[in-house]
């Protein structure tokens, strides 16, 4: 039976710290809506209403284009191990632009200040409600290791790849909506 809370208690918290991935839900009005997986090792629970995570390049960001555009956000863990739960985090979400000072102090305060090759922003949800169910249809899996192909890909791409990249993959969503992952005027030089 699902159960709701106002915040992540502690046995949320818990929880949370022994997933190995994480899913994240959003869409826009006339858009699909996103499902995406997530590393967990890119999270980080700011307070018992706020999470970031670091979010690195892919094939699209259609994340960015509906927080921009709607900001409805939704992440959601599986217990895979264990004693069936799901956990989902609900609320508002925002994109916090590469560089900018909110990035570069959140990076230093939440990541040691390390920056994985092909970071392109940090996304945060703003947790308005907390929500556990049973997963009984969740089934069980058994954790080998992370996929070493996003850092090689990032590594061969290289800086200067990656946002070229960015520039032809990552500016608007599937949908036609625009991401803000670099400023109209960024676009013209």
């Amino acid at each position: 039976m699902a159960k709701q809370f106002t915040r992540i208690e502690d046995a949320h918290r818990n929880f949370i710290g022994r997933q190995h991935i994480f899913f994240t839900a959003s869409a826009a009005e006339a858009t699909r809506v996103n499902i995406s997986p997530r590393p967990t090792d890119a999270l980080r629970l700011l307070d018992a209403r706020s999470a970031i995570y670091l979010d690195r390049t892919g094939s699209g960001n259609e994340t960015a284009a509906h927080l921009k555009a709607d900001g409805r956000l939704t992440i959601m863990f599986c217990a895979f191990d264990g004693p069936p739960v799901i956990l989902r985090l609900y609320g508002r979400g925002r994109t916090i632009r590469r560089n900018s000072p909110e990035y570069l102090a959140l990076l230093d305060a939440h990541y040691g200040g390390s920056e994985p090759l092909g970071a392109r922003q940090i996304i945060r949800l703003d947790i308005d409600l907390v929500q556990t169910s049973c997963g009984y249809g969740v089934p069980l899996f058994d954790y080998r290791a992370e996929r070493p192909n996003l850092d090689r890909w990032a590594e061969a791409k290289s800086e200067d790849g990656l946002e070229a990249y960015w520039r032809e993959k990552n500016l608007t969503s599937m949908d036609g909506l625009p991401t803000g992952l670099i400023d109209e005027e960024e676009m013209v030089s």
